[in-house]
């Protein structure tokens, strides 16, 4: 698969198959691939929590009702930020920076055949502190990203859009 199939093949998945796994190899890969994300003066800004536990699973989708996927999804990866590695060089940036690795993780998980979704924490305060509390991390957990094997095929919903394009 090259990466514009990858891209235009992704999709938000909320329903997996319940007696597959991600093998530790490709959680690695798919790991290895957001870690290779552009980051502000290389700062890489991140840190990833894998949960697999479903009691862990439980307590995410209490802090975070929009994360119901995980009930049938076999694993989770946490993308947290750490601003504190940038405040000299280059503060702010570190949201667009794990923004970056979840979109990597994204792909690399297509790749290897696993459907994925993107689940927003950051900036809601209120569910930030209940996710470290949950992750033992004081990092600001950014996001939730559900993967394993897809149990349904949602059809595209984003589409190119000249009337959105200036060219200058």
């Amino acid at each position: 698969m090259n990466t514009i199939e990858a891209i235009k093949g992704r999709r938000s998945i909320r329903r997996y198959k319940t007696n597959v796994t991600v093998p530790r190899e490709h959680m690695k890969q798919i790991l290895e691939a957001a870690m290779m994300a552009p980051s502000a003066c290389n700062t890489r800004p991140w840190e990833f929590v894998v949960v697999e536990s479903r009691q862990v699973k439980e307590q995410i989708m209490r802090a975070m009702p929009y994360t119901q996927m995980l009930q049938t999804a076999p694993a989770a990866i946490v993308v947290c930020g750490r601003p504190k590695v940038q405040e000299l060089v280059c503060p702010g940036f570190w949201p667009q920076d794990c923004g970056a690795a979840v979109e990597n993780m994204l792909l690399a998980a297509k790749e290897l055949g696993y459907g994925t979704c993107w689940c927003g924490c950051y900036p809601l305060e209120k569910r930030v502190e209940e996710m470290q509390r949950i992750l033992e991390v004081t990092s600001i957990p950014l996001a939730v990203v559900a993967i394993g094997e897809a149990d349904e095929a949602p059809e595209a919903r984003g589409f190119f859009d000249e009337a959105r394009v200036k060219y200058l």
